[in-house]
């Protein structure tokens, strides 16, 4: 089984569902907060090699939810700065194992990268926030 660098929101839903399929299947989960480490160019885009820039960002983020950031019209210089800037916006969680860096939890590609347990394969969508508008702002 695989050590998983896990890069998470603190209390966020998903991440903890995600991080729980991940102990399930195994792994050894090493949980670090998202939002307080200390990120730079480089070390970002370890994780979006083959990604858009539009799918580096976090859907459920305040600014992209009400538009003043919209991931599409938004260069990967931009993007990176936004990011740096303000982590809520990057796309979780980001996932290190050795050498081998992902951004967002797709259970089918997690599934085939380090394994999955086989009931995890009815998991849904892991990544949108489950929570509605009126529920909870995402901090």
């Amino acid at each position: 089984m695989a050590t998983v660098v896990f890069y998470e929101k603190p209390n966020c839903v998903n991440n903890t569902r995600q991080k729980k399929l991940l102990s399930e299947a195994g792994h050894e989960v090493i949980a670090k907060d998202l939002l307080s480490e200390a990120w730079d160019e480089a070390g970002l885009l370890l994780f979006f090699k083959g990604h858009s820039v539009a799918d580096w960002f976090n859907r459920s983020a305040p600014q992209v939810k009400s538009g003043e950031v919209v991931p599409e019209n938004i260069s990967a210089k931009q993007a990176l700065e936004l990011m740096i800037a303000n982590p809520l916006l990057i796309r979780r969680p980001l996932m290190q194992v050795n050498q081998d860096y992902r951004v967002g939890f797709d259970v089918e590609s997690v599934q085939n990268w380090i394994g999955l347990q086989p009931s995890s394969q009815q998991a849904t969508d892991l990544e949108s926030c489950p929570r509605k508008d009126s529920e909870h702002i995402c901090h």
